[in-house]
């Protein structure tokens, strides 16, 4: 799928009441050239495309944001839910299970946010990245939805690959069949972070109850795993949306400031909960 960018450049020029003169002008392009771009009788550059959205964006215009509103507008009377993927290029082919990594969070699977601006964020360093609004219908699916507590924690270890010395025992055979014979999952955004800090649960520095509050101070939101062929098939891409380079930095410069004082907060949890809770070897049984 294509950028919108013709259905853009009209939205661009309602909103800003602009002519079509007037947006060539800033564009370095004719209006025969916005004209044809618009009727798409001519193809528009990668170099155009970066210009015009860096334009819309340096104007003040959200036009993703926007564009998110009205999607959730048109969702809002049903049991459809609006989901967001970070690519760092774009999507080829059909969505498949084995789209992401192995060692992701829940294994092999599909995976989406409930946030735009998060799963931005998550792309947002790459050049050719891309954000794809995508619409999902959960009826007749089973999944499992966790939250920030020791089961979310053992299960992220146990995909990542950081339990193989407790294989052995019945905690972790018991997590090989938390995800069994399910279509999704709905779980908090794990991200590198996160990760360090279960790494410090699992390496017996930290107890269940501190890594729980630290990574509650992490909170990224939550995403969805799509792990079965059938949720896929209830899963459709509405658009991609082009990042312009200055949409991106804005997501970054937020995520800086979110990590720094999310940072403190995992500083004070580590004092403030000290020896309270279980080590890891006392829940390996």
């Amino acid at each position: 799928m294509d950028f919108l960018t013709p259905q853009d450049i009209e939205s661009i020029l309602e909103i800003t009441g602009l002519s079509t003169d007037d947006l060539a002008s800033e564009l370095g392009v004719s209006r025969v050239t916005i004209s044809n771009w618009i009727n798409n009788k001519q193809d528009i550059s990668l170099k155009n495309i970066d210009a015009f959205y860096e334009y819309a964006f340096k104007k003040g215009i959200r036009l993703n944001k926007i564009k998110e509103q009205f999607y959730r507008e048109d969702m809002i009377k049903g049991d459809e839910r609006l989901l967001f993927h970070g690519a760092k290029t774009k999507i080829e082919g059909n969505l498949r299970t084995d789209y992401s990594k192995r060692i992701n969070d829940f294994g092999n699977g599909f995976y989406c946010g409930e946030s735009m601006e998060q799963s931005a964020m998550f792309v947002a360093s790459h050049k050719n990245s891309s954000l794809y609004m995508l619409k999902f219908d959960p009826s007749g699916l089973k999944f499992k939805r966790f939250c920030v507590d020791r089961e979310w924690m053992l299960t992220i270890a146990y995909f990542r690959g950081r339990l193989s010395g407790y294989s052995h025992t019945d905690t972790v055979k018991n997590l090989s069949e938390t995800t069994r014979d399910i279509d999704y999952i709905i779980a908090p955004i794990a991200d590198n972070r996160m990760f360090e800090i279960i790494d410090s649960f699992i390496d017996g520095e930290l107890t269940d109850i501190q890594c729980q509050h630290c990574l509650s101070a992490t909170n990224l939101g939550m995403q969805y795993v799509f792990v079965s062929e059938k949720a896929l098939s209830r899963l459709t891409i509405l658009e991609r949306c082009y990042l312009a380079d200055s949409e991106k930095l804005s997501y970054l410069n937020a995520r800086q400031e979110s990590f720094d004082m999310n940072m403190d907060k995992v500083r004070l949890a580590k004092k403030q909960y000290r020896n309270q809770g279980d080590y890891i070897e006392d829940i390996m049984i």
